[in-house]
């Protein structure tokens, strides 16, 4: 190791901050966001389903206020090997989570600018010594660990100059920007594909347009004349001309493949609830043949849209495209496959922001509410009577999902190229300067 990296605590370069305490009784449907913990994503804060503080209340609490780039530790979690809530588990502060106010059983990393670099800090906190470290150093019950700041800021690492410090972080930080455009390309494609189903077989865009004697902006002649030119009264409201809404079982089998102990498999891809968000998987395990989990039973095809049963409103769901056949999900999954319309429909339909919504009032069960596969499958979608349309829309919107995959397979390259040299460059094993 170079002469010039030097060892240092945490807390000689860096300033902590515990989170708020803020009571439940100021919590409101509209205010200023809580960042939580259960809003950890694998390396950033979700805040699509986040608590909010009323507004009043929350300008006591503007020294919490979190600033994008922030690292952010959880003093409260669960034990190894359960890394996905682990006790020390770091994650930065994202641009849509900036403002926010930081809550308690966190603590947040600053730091000192003539000493440290912020963006190295944040990776100094996601190396495999300072989770072991924070594991180590942790007490608790046994299904809770919490960990002291005090311990925390006791954290020793070697380190190097600020110049040097900054490099790293600039390597390790042109992935992750590269990761977060993609994330940021599949977010738009895939919202994107929603407004066209939203546009077609929610709204009726096309026919009503018709109605109206105009053309509809970005839509060819060819598939406009598809489209019925008039709407009828049914039970259901009104629909395009013969047009039905049918039950979402009558499109897809739902569950229908399931890991058998005859399934020649040596290994197993695992696909944990937690470990979804939005269409992104941040982990998936593997396990040897007969040691996976109890859960580990759905297995995938091409084109299935996997939604979780439990809290389905969070947004924890993903297409599967070209799964290899050793993967499988938890049994905390819903699997559609489908079978009379195309995955891109069926997957547009299903990731709605009001199926999401009707999902999270339909389930029950206390801490963990979920809804059952009999009320996914009864919910209700409406079908063109010219297939065709179909068609029409899963050439655009298959086109948008395949990119996004092809996106979300060069980030997960990406993401194994910054783990591998995170400890390496953090070490001093590799230099940079």
């Amino acid at each position: 190791m170079a002469s010039e990296w030097k060892a240092a605590q945490l807390r000689e370069v860096a300033i902590t901050r515990n989170g708020a305490g803020i009571k439940q009784s100021f919590f409101r449907a509209t205010g200023v966001p809580l960042a939580r913990v259960s809003d950890f994503s694998d390396r950033s804060i979700d805040m699509s389903a986040c608590i909010r503080v009323d507004a009043d209340h929350a300008k006591h609490w503007k020294s919490h206020l979190l600033r994008e780039g922030d690292a952010i530790v959880a003093t409260v979690g669960s034990w190894p090997p359960n890394w996905s809530s682990v006790v020390g588990k770091t994650v930065r502060v994202s641009r849509s989570a900036a403002g926010a106010i930081q809550n308690q059983n966190t603590c947040c990393v600053l730091a000192r600018p003539s000493l440290s670099d912020q963006r190295f800090l944040f990776y100094l906190l996601r190396t495999e010594e300072f989770a072991h470290y924070a594991a180590n150093s942790a007490g608790g019950s046994a299904n809770q660990a919490r960990l002291p700041v005090a311990q925390l800021e006791r954290f020793e690492f070697l380190l190097p100059p600020l110049s040097e410090q900054r490099t790293i972080a600039d390597v390790l930080g042109a992935l992750d920007d590269k990761i977060e455009l993609n994330r940021r390309m599949n977010a738009t494609m895939e919202a994107m594909a929603r407004a066209l189903f939203q546009s077609w077989f929610v709204d009726f865009d096309p026919v009503r347009a018709k109605l109206d004697g105009r053309k509809l902006f970005g839509l060819d002649d060819a598939t406009a004349a598809l489209f019925p030119e008039h709407l009828d009264e049914s039970e259901d409201g009104k629909l395009p001309v013969g047009w039905r809404q049918v039950a979402v079982e009558s499109i897809c089998a739902i569950n229908s493949w399931t890991l058998s102990k005859s399934d020649d498999l040596q290994t197993l891809e695992y696909v944990e609830i937690s470990e979804v968000n939005r269409g992104d998987i941040a982990n998936i395990a593997t396990y040897a043949r007969g040691a996976e989990p109890s859960r580990a039973r759905r297995r995938l095809r091409h084109g299935d849209t996997v939604l979780s049963t439990v809290r389905p409103d969070r947004g924890s769901y993903f297409l599967a495209l070209n799964p290899p056949k050793h993967r499988v999900a938890s049994t905390g999954f819903a699997v559609l496959t489908p079978t009379k319309a195309p995955w891109s429909f069926v997957h547009a339909a299903m990731t709605q922001p009001d199926v999401s919504d009707y999902l999270g009032q339909m389930a029950d069960g206390g801490a963990y509410p979920a809804v059952r596969p009999e009320v996914i499958g009864a919910m209700k979608v409406v079908v063109p009577s010219d297939p065709k349309i179909l068609e029409a829309f899963h050439l655009t919107c298959a086109r948008l999902y395949e990119q996004a995959a092809a996106n979300r397979a060069q980030s997960s390259t990406l993401a194994a190229l910054r783990d591998t040299l995170l400890p390496k460059l953090l070490s001093g094993e590799l230099r940079v300067a």
